[in-house]
């Protein structure tokens, strides 16, 4: 029986082929477009909580982590969060978005930071070039977004409609991929001797949990946002996200569906005799009907590996010309099974059922 399903696959391998690609393409379209989404919020999550500070101090009233905040809090406020039970260090910063057209977004995010004082907390240093001067329109990049924007020292960005010169680029990788002086973002946006937000890192021995509680307690009007909860804080900032990956998981099955419904309903009108010969050695109705239906399940497996070893490849090509990156989750791998091989057997369903209900004195006289 299973050489019979191998050389029915095999009979016609184009035929095959193209079913078998129409199914990896649909779940190339789940297992990509998920993974690039969730793998993006992903990273810029984990670079956002890589500031080696456990709290993100904000003002009363932010939303998400856009980007998009006004600079509210008063640079003098640092000192005071600074006395706060528990607090080792309060870093002021500013962050904002701004369009730019080598993006895939469209978008960018930017720190405005003073250097030497989020240099010590976060850890980053100078590996090619040196600091931004201050109240200069003069950036700092990561080693990762150098490479691959191809940017050196000298290199221009365009930023608020004029160009900043690339003065150095640091590692790791924290907060936004690009920096400027936190002076040069605040007379840009009018927000002299003010920030965004505060890193702040707390003492040894003490809980993030707690110095939020104390710092809590002192300034009630305010937000404050645990590092550590960041990713899934950035993942439900888009509540429409999980529908819309709903709905390519439903659409990539469709497909998947149709395509095994076409291929194998082509297959059993082109063996009708051959189905006739096995009806009339015997062959009983739900022996024929696996034998279509396990066909169609071969196409789907077989889709389905191509698809997800296509995904593989595409992530490893994506890594060499960008910063994205595609998470590739075995709950979502494991779904695709389960949804392709549902699609598949759905989409076989109908062919099987009429295989097996033909009378063999009619399929043996089909022309």
């Amino acid at each position: 029986m299973n050489n019979l399903v191998v050389s029915n696959f095999l009979h016609r391998p184009a035929r095959s082929l193209v079913s078998v690609l129409g199914i990896a393409v649909g779940v190339l379209l789940i297992v990509f477009t998920v993974g690039l989404a969730e793998g993006s919020m992903r990273e810029r999550a984990s670079r956002e909580a890589n500031v080696n500070a456990e709290i993100f101090f904000r003002p009363s009233g932010a939303i998400g982590m856009s980007g998009n905040e006004s600079f509210r809090l008063k640079i003098e406020q640092a000192a005071e969060v600074k006395k706060v039970d528990g607090v080792a260090e309060v870093i002021p910063i500013g962050q904002t978005t701004i369009d730019v057209q080598d993006s895939k977004t469209g978008q960018r995010l930017i720190d405005g930071i003073e250097f030497d004082s989020y240099s010590k907390l976060v850890n980053i240093r100078i590996i090619d070039g040196r600091k931004f001067a201050d109240d200069a329109d003069e950036v700092i990049v990561d080693t990762a977004f150098s490479s691959q924007k191809k940017f050196s020292k000298g290199s221009r960005i365009t930023m608020w409609d004029r160009e900043f010169t690339v003065v150095g680029t640091y590692e790791p990788a924290a907060g936004a991929r690009v920096k400027t002086s936190l002076k040069t973002m605040q007379k840009q946006l009018g927000g002299n001797g003010r920030a965004t937000a505060f890193l702040v890192k707390i003492k040894d021995g003490y809980t993030p949990e707690k110095v939020a509680e104390n710092i809590s307690k002192d300034f009630p009007n305010n937000q404050l946002i645990l590092t550590k909860d960041l990713e899934e804080l950035y993942m439900n900032a888009i509540p429409a996200l999980g529908v819309f990956l709903n709905v390519i998981i439903g659409v990539a099955a469709v497909i998947s569906a149709l395509v095994i419904l076409l291929t194998m309903y082509t297959t059993v009108t082109e063996r009708t005799r051959q189905i006739g010969i096995m009806k009339s050695l015997g062959m009983s109705n739900i022996a024929i009907g696996w034998t279509i239906t396990k066909e169609a399940l071969l196409i789907s497996l077989i889709g389905i590996a191509g698809g997800i070893a296509l995904t593989f490849f595409l992530r490893w090509a994506l890594t060499l010309v960008t910063t994205l990156e595609v998470q590739m989750s075995p709950f979502v791998i494991a779904i695709v099974f389960v949804v392709g091989l549902a699609g598949g057997a759905l989409g076989g369903l109908y062919p099987a059922m009429r295989a097996a209900r033909m009378e063999a004195v009619d399929a043996l006289s089909y022309e």
